[in-house]
C-alpha cells in the first residue's frame, strides 16, 4: 500500500509514524511544501523572545532522522497543487517542475495559513511579519536583533499574546491591538480583564476594541492607523489576526469543504474514497454547542493523525476521532490563562441555559508559603452537565483545567467533582481542591441551597434590590458600592432588623470578597424569609468585570 501524506508537522507526521509502526511493508511518502517537516510550531514565540536560544531546538525531526528510525520517505520543498481522485493521483511541484504521483491512500494535512486582512498598505510594507513557521521566527528575531525598538502586534489571540510578550522581553516598546472588546477573545470578560492587567504590568500597551485600518510605510518606520484614529509608529509589525484552512489546492478535487475546511467523518475520511484529512484544515463539531468550526491546535491534530492511521491500517478496531473541546493554555507574564469547553458567549449563542460559578481559591494550602489565588470560572447546564471552564492564576491553573477537561470529556455531572480523589499535600493543593469546591458550589446552585446574582447585572440589581456588603470594615475601606449596606457577616444574625428597614420590601443581594461569606449570609437571610442571592465570585469578580470602571464604581470609604 502506498500512503501519500500531504503536509508534515503535527497531523501528517503523527499519521506517518503510527502507520509505519503498524505496517512495515507500507510505502509511506510525506510531502512537505516548506523546508521543515517536523518542527515545534508552538515554540516559535519563545525563540523570538530568546528563551529558546538555539534555533535547532525547534527542529523535532529531519527527513534523514525519519528515514533512519521509521523508514519514511520524507520530501521537503514539494508543493501539492492538485488532487485527481479519479486516477488516484496528485500533482506536485518541486524546483519549478510539475509531476504526478499515484496513491492508494491520500492523507491531507495542509494546516492553516495566516489570515491577511484587508488593511491598506499591508502588502506594501516590508516590516510586516507572521509567526507560523521557523523561517518566520528567524526573520522576526533577526529584525529585533538588528536594532528594532517599537513593535505592534495585530491580534491578541494566543499567538499574538505570546508574540507581544516575546517582543517585550527583547526590550521593544510593544503595543498589542485587538478588534474584539478584550484580549484573548475566547476568554470570558472577567478572566480577560486579568490578562489585560498583566499585559499592562509587563509594559505592553493594550488597544482593544480597535482594529488597524491602514499601514503607512515610512523610511525609518511604519505608522499603523487604528479605527479610532490612533497612530502608532512601528519598526516591526506582527500580523496575528487568525488563520484559515490552507485548502485552495483542493478547489477542483471534488472534496467537500465547509467555509474552506475539509469535511471528514469520525475516522477522518473525506467525501472521496481513499482520501483522509487531519489537523487544522478540517472541520469538527463542538461537543458542547454543536457549532461546526476548525480547531487549530496541535493536540487534536496529533491525536487525529494517530487515529486515522489506525483506521487506514486496522479499520475493524480503529476508534473514532473525538470531537475536540478546544482545551487551550497560554502564559502571560507571571500568569497562566487556560480554558476548556464552551465560554459564556458560545453558550448564549447556542441557546443553552446555564449557570456560571466563580471561585477564587488558593492553589495550595493557604498556610503554606507561596499560596496564590486561582480565578476559576465553571459553566454548568441546568442538568448539572459541565459545559466549560476557564482559569487564570500564577500557579496550578493547568492542573485544574486539565482535570475539568477530563470530566467534560467523560460527561460528568458537576456533583461528580465533589467526589474526585485528587492528590493533596500542602505544597500541591488543598484537602478541598478548587475542582472539588466547584462541585460543591454547583450542586448548591442546582438544588437551590445557593442562589447567585452576577456582576454584569449590577446596574439592574442596584435599581431593584438592596445590596448588602458583608465584608469586614478594613476590606470595605478599600472600596465599596456607595449605595450598599455594610454589615459584617459575623454580625448579621443580630442585625437583621437593619436589613429589613433598609430593604423596605426589596430583594437583598449579598456580596463579599470572593463569594464565600456572602453564601453564608445568603443562607441566614433565606432562612429568615428574605428574597436573597449571593454575588458569584464576589468583589474580585466584580472588579474584573468592571475593569477600568472599578475604581469609580467602588470608591474608598471612610468611617465604616
Amino acid at each position: 500500500m502506498r500512503c501519500v501524506v500531504v503536509g508534515g508537522v503535527a497531523g501528517g507526521m503523527s499519521f506517518a509514524a503510527r502507520a509505519r509502526r503498524l505496517d512495515e511493508s507500507a510505502e509511506i511518502i510525506v510531502l512537505e511544501r516548506g523546508p521543515y517537516v517536523s518542527f515545534a510550531n508552538c515554540g516559535l514565540p519563545y525563540y523570538v523572545g530568546g528563551e529558546i536560544e538555539d534555533r535547532s531546538k525547534l527542529l523535532v525531526q529531519t527527513p534523514a532522522s525519519l528515514a533512519a528510525s521509521l523508514n519514511l520517505d520524507v520530501r521537503t520543498g514539494h508543493n501539492v497543487i492538485g488532487v485527481n481522485p479519479d486516477d488516484h493521483e496528485i500533482t506536485v511541484e518541486h524546483d519549478g517542475v510539475q509531476h504526478t504521483m499515484s496513491y492508494d491512500r491520500l492523507i491531507l494535512s495542509p494546516g492553516a495559513a495566516a489570515i491577511r486582512p484587508d488593511i491598506d498598505g499591508l502588502d506594501a510594507s516590508t516590516r510586516v511579519f507572521t509567526l507560523r513557521s521557523v523561517d518566520d521566527a528567524i526573520g522576526i528575531r533577526g529584525a529585533v536583533e538588528s536594532g528594532m525598538r517599537r513593535a505592534v502586534v495585530l491580534g491578541a489571540g494566543f499567538i499574538g499574546i505570546e508574540a507581544a510578550e516575546a517582543l517585550r522581553m527583547m526590550g521593544l516598546e510593544t503595543t498589542i491591538v485587538e478588534l474584539a472588546p478584550h484580549v484573548l477573545p475566547p476568554l470570558d470578560d472577567e478572566q480577560a480583564s486579568l490578562v489585560t492587567d498583566e499585559l499592562t504590568r509587563l509594559g505592553i500597551a493594550v488597544r482593544s476594541g480597535a482594529g488597524a485600518t491602514s499601514i503607512v510605510p515610512g523610511t525609518d518606520s511604519d505608522t499603523v492607523i487604528l479605527t479610532d484614529g490612533t497612530e502608532i509608529d512601528a519598526d516591526i509589525i506582527v500580523l496575528s489576526v487568525g488563520v484559515r484552512p490552507d485548502t485552495a489546492f483542493l478547489d477542483s478535487s471534488g472534496i467537500e469543504r465547509e467555509r474552506g475546511a475539509i469535511i471528514i467523518d469520525e475516522h477522518g475520511r473525506t467525501s472521496l474514497g481513499d482520501v483522509y484529512a487531519v489537523g487544522d484544515a478540517t472541520i469538527s463539531t463542538d461537543p458542547i454547542t454543536g457549532v461546526r468550526r476548525p480547531v487549530a491546535l496541535a493536540g487534536p491534530a496529533n491525536r487525529a493523525g494517530r487515529l486515522v492511521a489506525d483506521h487506514v491500517m486496522r479499520p475493524d478496531t480503529a476508534r473514532p476521532i473525538p470531537q475536540p473541546l478546544g482545551t487551550s493554555i497560554v502564559r502571560v507574564g507571571a500568569l497562566t490563562a487556560a480554558m476548556t469547553g464552551a465560554n459564556r458567549r458560545a453558550l448564549g449563542a447556542a441557546g443553552i441555559p446555564f449557570h456560571t460559578l466563580h471561585l477564587h481559591p488558593a492553589q495550595h494550602a493557604g498556610y503554606f508559603p507561596g499560596a496564590s489565588q486561582i480565578h476559576l470560572t465553571v459553566h454548568i447546564g441546568n442538568d448539572g452537565r459541565i459545559l466549560g471552564a476557564q482559569a487564570v492564576g500564577a500557579d496550578g491553573v493547568d492542573k485544574r483545567i486539565d482535570v475539568l477537561a477530563t470530566t467534560i470529556r467523560n460527561g460528568a455531572h458537576v456533583g461528580d467533582l465533589i467526589d474526585l480523589d485528587l492528590s493533596y499535600s500542602p505544597p500541591y493543593g488543598q484537602a478541598k481542591d478548587a475542582v472539588n469546591l466547584a462541585g460543591m458550589v454547583g450542586t448548591n446552585v442546582l438544588d437551590g441551597t445557593l442562589r447567585l446574582w452576577y456582576a454584569e447585572d449590577l446596574e439592574t440589581v442596584s435599581e431593584t434590590a438592596l445590596i448588602l456588603d458583608v465584608r469586614n470594615a478594613a476590606e470595605v475601606a478599600t472600596g465599596m458600592l456607595p449605595h450598599a449596606l455594610h454589615i459584617p457577616h459575623t454580625e448579621l444574625r443580630e442585625r437583621l432588623d437593619e436589613v429589613i428597614e433598609a430593604a423596605a420590601g426589596r430583594p437583598v443581594r449579598v456580596m463579599c470578597a470572593s463569594g464565600v461569606r456572602s453564601a453564608i449570609a445568603h443562607r441566614v437571610l433565606t432562612q429568615a424569609g428574605f428574597d436573597s442571592a449571593s454575588l458569584s465570585g464576589g468583589i474580585l469578580t466584580l472588579r474584573a468585570v468592571l475593569g477600568e470602571r472599578a475604581a469609580a464604581a467602588l470608591p474608598q470609604m471612610q468611617n465604616v
